[in-house]
């Protein structure tokens, strides 16, 4: 499929992919915007031109949430609309090019949803399998952890788009050499390399959703990077799980990348031992064949997959609406830390220093084992095969 549109073979957004997203310019407020190459074409100004038939005080929104609520029918016949006069020569988006498409370098972007719930799961089992073997050596791996994907509740008023500043925070912990906790900025500032799922179709409380029927309500994923304050989260964890340690900042990046896009990167997941309750069983291929990375400054410090995933994101839906809890459109739902199991494919600090105990060298020269001020932390993924390309850009964040 080719366009008339100057786009590099290795750009993260290419004919295949068209995300949406939410821009601004300098005389236009928060709106939707769908991403091609080095430009951003303006659906509002696709309406008003009368080339797209969308409903009014739709796309001139400052959060995806009322497109996303057309419905995926609705919504992929925009994308699939736009992907066609993408690659016809007298199409009315290159007739109106001036008035339809900005330059990305032009452009603002915001955090593309608004979210109001947002959960965390744990769902890879080189991770949870190596911060066992860190904390608990003779049991790294709980009883539990095959038979349910774990997950924890967390903060959505604190999740902010890509490149927005990250405040090193505050909290108490207890070193290993105290009897009692302190109170003081984090002396383990962490990354965490994830997905996140978002949701594109409300459900309803007190019904569950089945694995068959999981993806119908995921709108697309983006890039999910949960900050985390090890020493902090240590000494808080237990009985309830993490708070303070997690709840001050996650990162996302701004274009959700749709589930048809991805549908040519479908790959088999892991295979599961012991086989799942019946709700948990799933049909079909639901991994994707998603390639991550994560840069420290200048330097890569990982390379991993969200191929690996234990659980897949049609189990972890189904498992999350089991009990009847009810999902709405912009709700995300995390993979949880993305690890494979060689140390270059860990998916935080955390692993790749073993808490600590190792340093990583920087192409500069300096060693790490956790983040500090003024470090700069980049994630970016996309999919690639048969000369196909579909990215998700980058999720950026300087820790002050």
């Amino acid at each position: 499929m080719n366009t008339w549109l100057d786009i590099a073979v290795d750009c993260d957004f290419s004919i295949y992919n068209l995300p949406f997203g939410i821009f601004s310019t300098h005389k236009k407020k928060p709106q939707v915007g769908v991403r091609i190459g080095n430009y951003v074409i303006d659906l509002e100004q696709t309406r008003k031109l009368g080339l797209l038939n969308i409903p009014r005080n739709i796309c001139n929104q400052s959060s995806l949430n009322p497109f996303i609520g057309l419905g995926k029918k609705r919504t992929n016949a925009v994308r699939m609309q736009l992907q066609e006069w993408l690659t016809q020569e007298n199409s009315p988006l290159k007739r109106h090019f001036d008035h339809v498409f900005h330059k990305i370098s032009d452009v603002k972007m915001h955090l593309p949803v608004k979210i109001g719930d947002y959960t965390d799961f744990y769902s890879s089992i080189e991770h949870a399998t190596n911060a066992g073997k860190i904390f608990r050596p003779d049991n790294p791996l709980y009883p539990n952890w095959k038979h349910i994907p774990i997950a924890y509740h967390g903060r959505a008023s604190s999740i902010v788009v890509s490149g927005t500043p990250i405040y090193r925070p505050q909290g108490q912990f207890k070193p290993a050499d105290a009897q009692t906790p302190i109170f003081g900025y984090t002396k383990e500032l962490d990354f965490e390399l994830e997905i996140g799922a978002i949701i594109g179709r409300n459900s309803e409380h007190g019904k569950s959703i089945s694995t068959a029927e999981a993806e119908e309500y995921v709108f697309g994923l983006v890039l999910f990077n949960d900050w985390s304050a090890r020493d902090i989260q240590r000494w808080e964890t237990l009985p309830l799980g993490p708070f303070l340690g997690k709840n001050f900042a996650s990162s996302i990046s701004p274009w959700v990348v749709t589930l048809e896009a991805l549908e040519g990167f479908r790959v088999q997941g892991p295979i599961q031992e012991p086989q799942p309750l019946p709700y948990l069983q799933v049909e079909g291929i639901r991994n994707f064949d998603i390639q991550l990375s994560a840069k420290l400054n200048e330097t890569t410090i990982t390379n991993t997959n969200f191929k690996f995933m234990y659980w897949n994101i049609a189990q972890q839906v189904a498992h999350h609406t089991v009990n009847g809890c009810n999902l709405k459109i912009g709700d995300i739902l995390a993979s949880g830390t993305i690890s494979g199991s060689k140390v270059g494919s860990f998916g935080s600090l955390l692993e790749l220093t073993w808490a600590g105990k190792n340093q990583i060298t920087l192409t500069n020269g300096e060693t790490r084992t956790y983040l500090e001020n003024g470090d700069t932390l980049t994630l970016a993924g996309f999919c690639e095969k048969g000369g196909k390309r579909v990215g998700f850009g980058e999720v950026v964040g300087q820790i002050i």
